[in-house]
């Protein structure tokens, strides 16, 4: 009766149709097999993936296509920008037209526009053309998260959001790492192209495989696409994101600080419009009643300063080590290596640490973390500028394996409490907050790195943006004591 690999679960309702594809909704239940969340979480990672391997490309690109400061940061910002606007909307869309077509539909469009960032022939050009891959990952990247929560259930599910936390976590090491690689490679002299071009196979690949592998789910009762809130929302974050990722490469000219005095009241608008439409019985882009949930609140009041800190962690570690000590694409990826195979190891374990010790694993993962990066700001201040990739592998090693305990335990307790009905929604805003706060992280520790380095010298501009890092992993430690002892 199915297309797909994975059985349909027995209910007493029979799946509606579209075609020859068969439409589970969600009080129907349906179940997702090893292959389709192999598939899912290919999804996931491609987006994390891109976010990450163009920092180690940026000095190539800049000498390539002469791009200079501000348009090297929009090729970052303008991915992060779009990306981050558009989840929530792409989890809604995902509700009603059926999260299995969505996620096609954005992989194919991550694939073309992946494609058109290779082949860009100007700085401008790739500048839109990852505009538009970050809007392509925004349709695709939400209904993983929520074909996860529709076609799971029990510790079937558990260990499925442990797998997208390790995935997310190790996508944006690996992303370092691979575009590393694929710069000193220089594959038939592509250079920095194919840290895009490689991307064209692999959603190919993903295409191929949603086919028969995973199952088309969608809500019960889908809400309109909420256009107020949409548009205040996109208005919100950009008026932020915005001026923060360009202003200091841009010299703060007068937009920027018009734009972040406009932040507030956008922001203010949208959360009354959320709260007038919930109250006259619509369904918001943003659901305050969401927030009735405690996991889902208090998990994002961790997920926000975590990744805020791992964002600008990723952005100036890149710069510190090609830029402060002169190793290649290839050394830098490489000395992040012990990071992400402690990231694993980590991830490989937190399932049956909950199970153990519960929400204490978030809180130890957060100590691990903050001693690693203790110890990375006084390497890199004691021994600089002799520091080799064995000096950095005790302290990388150690913040991986905390980030790991956290990730995954963090994205499971988000999302634990959350109905099915509203796992699009549920799943847009867990990935809204994580992208946003990523792309802050940018551009707050970034910014604050590269300003302090002109007067400060490369060595203790570096200790001073890790330590203010090390105030985003303590505050993601004291928060992490309000969580429920056990995690559902």
């Amino acid at each position: 009766m199915s297309r797909t690999s994975a059985p349909l679960a027995q209910t007493s309702a029979e799946p509606t149709t579209v075609g020859a594809t068969p439409v589970v909704h969600d009080h129907k239940g349906v179940a997702l097999g090893t292959l389709g969340l192999f598939t899912v979480l290919l999804g996931a990672a491609l987006p994390l993936v891109d976010f990450f391997i163009v920092n180690v490309a940026l000095p190539t690109i800049d000498r390539d296509l002469a791009a200079g400061p501000a348009l090297l940061e929009l090729v970052v910002a303008g991915y992060g920008l779009s990306y981050a606007v558009l989840l929530v909307l792409g989890g809604r869309l995902g509700d009603t037209f059926g999260r299995r077509r969505l996620f096609m539909t954005g992989m194919a469009a991550f694939g073309v526009t992946s494609l058109a960032c290779g082949l860009a022939p100007d700085a401008w050009s790739l500048v839109a053309a990852r505009v538009a891959q970050g809007a392509s990952a925004a349709l695709m990247l939400p209904q993983v998260l929520a074909t996860i929560q529709a076609g799971t259930s029990g510790p079937r599910r558990a260990r499925a959001l442990s797998l997208y936390g390790a995935t997310a976590g190790l996508s944006m090491v690996a992303g370092q790492i691979l575009g590393g690689v694929l710069v000193a490679a220089d594959i038939a002299g592509s250079g920095w192209r194919a840290i895009f071009l490689v991307n064209v196979p692999v959603a190919l690949l993903g295409l191929v495989l949603s086919v028969r592998s995973v199952p088309e789910t969608r809500s019960s009762d889908p809400a309109p696409v909420d256009i107020p809130g949409t548009l205040l929302l996109g208005v919100a974050l950009v008026t932020l994101l915005a001026p923060l990722t360009e202003g200091r490469a841009a010299g703060w000219p007068v937009w920027t600080w018009i734009a972040l005095a406009a932040f507030p009241v956008a922001a203010y608008a949208f959360l009354q419009v959320e709260r007038r439409a919930d109250r006259a019985g619509k369904t918001p882009l943003i659901p305050p009643s969401l927030f009735a949930l405690p996991s889902l609140r208090r998990g994002l009041a961790i997920v926000l300063p975590f990744s805020i800190g791992f964002g600008g962690f990723m952005f100036v570690i890149a710069v510190a080590l090609q830029q402060g000590l002169g190793m290649g694409a290839v050394a830098a990826g490489v000395a992040l290596v012990p990071m992400a195979l402690a990231f694993f190891a980590a991830s490989l374990a937190g399932p049956r640490l909950v199970r153990r010790y519960g929400s204490l694993v978030v809180t130890t993962g957060s100590v691990l973390q903050a001693v690693g990066i203790a110890l990375l700001a006084f390497t890199a201040w004691h021994d600089w500028p002799s520091v080799g990739t064995l000096d950095l592998l005790p302290a990388v090693a150690l913040a991986g394996l905390g980030q790991g305990l956290q990730l995954p335990v963090l994205v499971r307790i988000v999302l634990s409490d959350v109905p099915p009905e509203r796992a699009g929604v549920g799943s847009g805003v867990m990935v809204t907050t994580q992208q946003s706060a990523l792309a802050l992280g940018v551009a707050t520790l970034g910014s604050l790195f590269l300003t302090l380095e002109p007067s400060m010298g490369m060595r203790d501009a570096l200790a001073v943006t890790l330590l203010a890092q090390l105030s985003t992993v303590v505050l993601t430690g004291l928060l992490s004591l309000r969580l429920h002892r056990s995690i559902a």
